[in-house]
Order: C-alpha cells, then structure tokens, then sequence
C-alpha cells in the first residue's frame, strides 16, 4: 500500500517517458514549459509486456480509467487488455490537475498520448539499431516490431529489464485520425464488471491494523464557536472512546464504527453565538444584496442605443436555488499519519491540491504526504470527498493511530459544500424584423469553487475550524454568462459576491453553465415567442459557428421537431422546448430538445422523450460518450424538477432522502435519443458536464409550449406548475 515510484518501478523492467506541462494552458497542446518541471508523467512497459500508465486524473464513474487505457493503446500499438492505468496517486503519477470541469479528456488525453507516442517511438529507434535498419522499414503491431526480412522483437524484450529515461521533445506526432485503431470504438468500461457484481474495493472497505472509527461533531449553526467540551459524558462508553479537540474541531474515536457512532450523539458540547440565515422565501433578494464586485464579462456595440433603437423591449428574472451533490454513497476517506510523514486514502477529485492543502493543515510539508486516490461514492463537482479526508487526517494526526471516517446521511447533506444559487436578470430587445439587436445580461454569484487549493489549508471543514486560512479562486459563475448568439450590441455583467448569501457552497457540475444557460436559453425562447419565430429556427438566425449551428440541425431532425405531441388523455398537457449550449464558450456543442406532460389536476410533470445532439469533437469511446450524457440528462431533469435545498435560520433541514428528494427510476424518460457528432480531426472535449446545462431550460420552454405559461426559477414542481395552470 506504500510502495514508492522507484520500488513499484524496480519491480520490473520498465521503458519510462517523462514529459511536462503547463496547466493552466487551454488548448490540447504539450508544449514544454520550465515553470512545470516538476510535472512528470509516466509510462511503463513491463518485462511481461504489459502496459501501466500513470494518470493524475481520476475514474469518478465517466469511464476515463477506459478511455485513457485507448489513447495509450492505440498509439503504443499495444491491445488493449495490456493496458493498466494507475490513477491519482501522489506518489507514482504525474500532476495533471483536479479532475473537473469535462477537461480530463481534453488537458490531460493529449499528454497521455503524447508520452504513448513517444514510447513506441523511442522502441522503434531500439529495434532499428538492433536490427541495422532504417526505423521507416519498421511496422509495429500488438507490441512486436517487425523489419522486412522477418525478423521481430516484443516491447519488452527490447527493455530487457532496463529503465530507460527520456523526456518528451514533442517531435513525434501522434497518429492522424484515419490510422487510429482502438480510439474511437465502443470497449466495454473495465471497471463496471467489479462494480456489477459487487467485488469493486471501494476507500469504504479499506481497513488497516489497529483503525480506529471516527465521527466529527459538527457546530448546530453555520459560524457557531466551540465554547466547552465535556469528555465525561462519554467516559463510560464501550469502545476505548476518546474525545479528539484542536481548536474548533471536535471528534471522537472508537475501536467500533457504532460506538464511535454512538459517542459522537452522546458527547455533550456546547457552542456560541453562529450565523442567522435569511428566510428561504427572501433567497433570491439576500443573493442580490450580497456586496459585489461588478465584472464585465462581455461587451459589444453600444447598448444603450441598441435598446433605444429596438422595437420591442423585454425583461425576465431567473432564480435557481441552492442544490446538492447529494452522493448516494457517503463520503469515506482513512488516513495513517505519523509524527513525521503519513498517507491518505481519498476519494478526492484533486489528489495533489487536497494533498497539499491537508499538509499545510497538519503543518506537514507536502511531500511528507501521500495521497492514494481510491474510488469512493463518485462525484461531480466537489462533494464531501476533501472534507472527509481531512477529518480523517485531522484526528489521525491527534489520535496517533489509523483513522476512517465515513459520513452519515445527514453529515452529507448538512455538510457537503453545496451547488450555488445565482440570480439572473435578462433585457432583450427586438427590431421589426424580430432580429435581437440589444442584449443585456446580468449574473448574481459568488465565486464556485471553495476546493482544497494546495495552500492555506482552510479549504475543509476541519482545517477552518482550527484556524487555517481559506482560498477562495474568483472562478465559475461567469461559465456560459455570455451567451454564444451574435446580437449587434451585446453585454455581460458578473455582480460576483465574496460569499454566499446563505450556506456554504463550491463546485457542482457545470459551475455557473447550468444556471446560466437556464437563463439565457429560457430568455432566447421568450423573445422568439415575442418575434412569432421557431424556436430553433430564431437560435440559429442569431448564430454564425457552424458548429453550433449543426448540432441544433441536428436536434431538429433526431426529434422531428415539426412533429407536435398531442395529449396522451384529456387531463394532460403536453409541449416540447429546445435548448442550446456550447459549454464555457469554448468546449463541446449540445442542442437538446424535451417533450413533457403535465397533469392539469395534480401539476405532475413527466418527460417521456429526450433528444440530444452532442459534438466534443474526436470521440474515443461511444459507448462511454453516450453512458455520460444519459447520466447528464437523468441528473438534469431531476436538478430541474426536484432539488432545492431546505434550510431555516439555523441551517440546512433537508437531511434525509425526504427533505431532499432525487429522480427515481420510474420518473426517468422513456427514450433518450442521441446523435453524437464526431469530429476526428478536433480536439477531445469531454462529456461529463456538457449535456447538463441546457436540460433545465428546454424544459421550461416545453413548459410554455404546454400551457402558454413562463416558470422563471427551479424547481419546476407540482405546486409551481399547478399555480400557473390555475
């Protein structure tokens, strides 16, 4: 479990590639920078033939471990089932950054297959020097290279057992589109089999000899202060319990999982003063009165005289709530630390930057620490994963023995940093042709991501209870602010907060893009109401990227557009909407349109039918490609008519699967159709967000299309949909 790079290498003969990467960089390029030397990435071929590569992003259930394990087959020319890729690992992988964003394909694909190239590269220059002949006369295939005159040698024969050192120089090319072999096919998921069958290990089942159990009490209110702890009252508890304190944080640790349980509802603590939050029903104003910093995201044309010039002119505000990750599973981390070194077993999202940010918490220095990325519950955006981590490794650190802690159901959802709630307001203008030619945008939010920044170490719970300070970095709120469409006299403002208005909050899939494409893709379907236009046909006059041009085309077709629902029975209504987004201006084009039913009398919205039409670009696997936008459609609708998070002044009262209820089967459409674009020669986008953000607004527009009725804020339940059919 602690092996080191060099012992897990010297284990066997291995031909290792280095290369190094500026992370920031947007496009899938490897060009070399100093600044990240440090950042190395590996790839082994072992004396038996097989293949490890190392990969700083990790398998949170997209399907990368899969997709990964092509890129490196396909250009080493190894089959597939010699590939293992070993992920999120401080110790033996490369730093490739925070798994987030739909960017593991498309930053960290390209250095993948890089390396891979340059490998099978490198052993060709081998074999060329074994054999006295010219590397062009050479053909490589599963792992044998052969010449023209017969003669052949393995990948591994050619290592012999030696390691061999060499750093990417970026002059091999990776192979063009029409060579590729293994990208592109449908390979069944490697570690879906495990997790059918219930044999897959997941940070929940890892035990370590002599773990304890751990359980953190948490304030009563946001901000309360720790004021006394009273240890007696659990002095007589079964379990060799011990109460654990630094600072803030409170804890207990049993020999047991229910004693420690039991011990920590048991513990009698008392807390001060804390935070009053604003009624649920005053939401949307508290996250317009939170002072803001005033950002201009967009800006073309003159608006002023945009509007002054327009024909019609038409205003909307649009609200989404405070909304949960809300992971099935618990969050569960176990973590070993000792007085001068430790190792962490998290399911984290970002193994480097949660590595550093817990060192700088326990005043370690971060390569005393290791992380050992093992999958848990699964996430998308950040979860209680680092929070857990960090609770484990907090009381680790004072117990001076192996801890595991695993959240319960209520730690989860009153704990977990939750998806923000934004405010939106929207000015539209028309000329008598029904050409938008005033666009005025405005977003209310706070910054989206509160993760483990690598410094500070305030970035968790744990570490803010003891004092350390916090990093907040200004990004997401702005993702899709500025719409794709072209208006003559266009702007974007970000009023963008210092804190949320109400609970804590971070990263949840898409960020800001599903809030705002809800917004901006609503307001686009209002004002080609107000021109009496199509509504794809109006989003594509407004359009001049091909692409997204295409995708919305293709939509179209997929769903027969002009093809109306009617009403399954007379106490229905039905409709279908249409939405669009080019996710973060820059990344995978999705056009989707939805069919709902809504009954008259209860307000129950059902959505049979959903069509989406998807580009990101080269599609490595299908399979797994349409695996994620169906995951992105279900979790969608269930965020769009479902989740809002409760909480009163105190706190967050949704605690349970009652309070905050999620899509069930039943509830899930009964056909997802999908088009997928695939486009060889571009970059790799991903697909683990995209789908997301227009889902929310084709259902509102569906909505309209059913009753002639606009619903301006999530979630579209029942009793919202019952007040407009009144």
């Amino acid at each position: 479990m602690k092996t080191s790079r060099r012992e897990f290498l010297q284990s066997g003969g291995a031909l290792i590639v280095s290369f190094s990467l500026p992370l920031e960089i947007l496009g899938q390029t490897t060009q070399l920078n100093p600044k990240y030397e440090e950042l190395d990435a590996w790839l082994a071929v072992g004396a038996d033939g097989m293949v490890t590569a190392y990969c700083g992003k990790v398998e949170l259930g997209t399907g990368i471990r899969t997709a990964f394990g092509q890129l490196v087959a396909d250009e080493l020319d190894v089959p597939f089932d010699r590939i293992t890729v070993l992920m999120g690992d401080t110790d033996l992988c490369p730093d490739q950054g925070a798994t987030v964003g739909s960017n593991s394909m498309y930053r960290g694909g390209p250095q993948v297959r890089q390396a891979a190239a340059e490998a099978r590269q490198t052993l060709l220059a081998m074999a060329s020097t074994r054999f006295a002949t010219p590397v062009e006369t050479l053909s490589v295939k599963n792992g044998i290279i052969s010449d023209a005159n017969g003669r052949s040698v393995t990948y591994a024969e050619l290592i012999g057992n030696r390691q061999f050192n060499r750093k990417l120089d970026q002059k091999v090319q990776i192979k063009a589109a029409e060579k590729l072999g293994v990208i592109g096919k449908s390979i069944p998921r490697v570690e879906l089999p495990g997790k059918v069958f219930g044999s897959h290990a997941y940070v929940h089942n890892l035990r370590l000899p002599g773990i304890l159990h751990g359980r953190v009490v948490r304030p009563p209110t946001p901000g309360a202060m720790l004021a006394s702890v009273d240890e007696s009252s659990v002095q007589n508890l079964p379990g060799n319990v011990r109460v654990l304190q630094k600072g803030g944080f409170v804890g207990v640790v049993a020999d047991r999982e229910e004693q420690a349980i039991r011990a920590a509802n048991a513990l009698k603590v008392t807390w001060k003063s804390g935070r009053t939050l604003p009624p649920m029903k005053d939401l949307p104003a508290a996250v317009r009165a939170v002072p803001a910093e005033d950002k201009a995201i967009y800006s073309s044309g003159e608006i002023d005289s945009g509007f002054s010039a327009a024909r019609t002119t038409i205003t909307a505000q649009y609200f989404v709530p405070y909304q949960m990750h809300a992971s099935i599973g618990p969050s569960c981390a176990v973590a070993d630390i000792g007085k001068d070194s430790g190792t962490l077993w998290s399911p984290t999202q970002s193994s480097f930057l949660t590595r550093n940010s817990i060192a700088a918490m326990l005043d370690m220095p971060a390569d005393k620490l290791r992380l050992i990325w093992t999958e848990g519950s699964g996430c998308y955006g950040q979860n209680g994963a680092d929070d857990c981590t960090a609770d484990a490794a907090l009381m680790s650190q004072l117990a001076g023995k192996p801890v595991r802690v695993q959240w319960m159901r209520h730690d989860e959802h009153g704990n977990e940093p939750k998806g923000m709630a934004m405010a939106m307001t929207v000015k539209g203008g028309l000329n008598e042709n029904g050409d938008v030619i005033a666009w005025d945008y405005q977003v209310w939010s706070p910054p989206h991501s509160s993760r483990p920044s690598g410094d500070g170490g305030g970035n968790t719970l744990a570490g803010t209870q003891i004092g350390k300070p916090m990093r907040i970095v200004p990004v997401g709120a702005d993702r899709n602010a500025r719409c794709t469409y072209t208006f003559p006299n266009n702007r974007t403002t970000l009023h963008q907060s210092r804190e949320s208005a109400a609970l804590r909050a971070s990263a949840l899939r898409g960020l800001g893009s599903p809030q705002n494409t809800f917004a901006n893709e609503s307001f686009m379907d209002e004002l080609a109401a107000q021109a009496k236009a199509d509504p794809i046909a109006f989003r594509i006059k407004h359009l001049k990227d091909e692409r997204a041009i295409a995708v919305l085309q293709e939509v179209a077709r997929l769903s027969k557009w002009d093809a109306r629902p009617s009403p399954q029975h007379a106490r229905s209504v039905t409709g279908r909407g249409a939405g669009f987004c080019h996710y973060d201006n820059y990344a995978t084009y999705v056009a989707v349109v939805v069919r709902v039913s809504i009954d008259i009398k209860t307000g129950k919205l059902r959505i049979p039918y959903v069509a989406v039409a998807h580009d990101c670009g080269l599609i490595v696997n299908p399979d797994g490609t349409r695996n994620q936008i169906e995951g992105n459609v279900i979790q969608a609708i269930s965020r769009a008519l479902l989740e809002e998070v409760q909480f009163d002044s105190r706190g967050v009262t949704s605690l349970d699967w009652n309070g905050y209820p999620i899509i069930r089967f039943q509830d899930v459409p009964e056909e997802i159709a999908i088009s997928l674009i695939n486009r060889p020669a571009e970059i790799m986008t991903g697909a683990g967000e995209a789908t997301t953000s227009p889902i929310a607004a084709a259902i509102a527009n569906a909505i309209f299309d059913a009753t002639g009725k606009r619903i301006r804020s999530t979630p579209f339940s029942p009793q919202r949909l019952k007040a407009v059919l009144v």
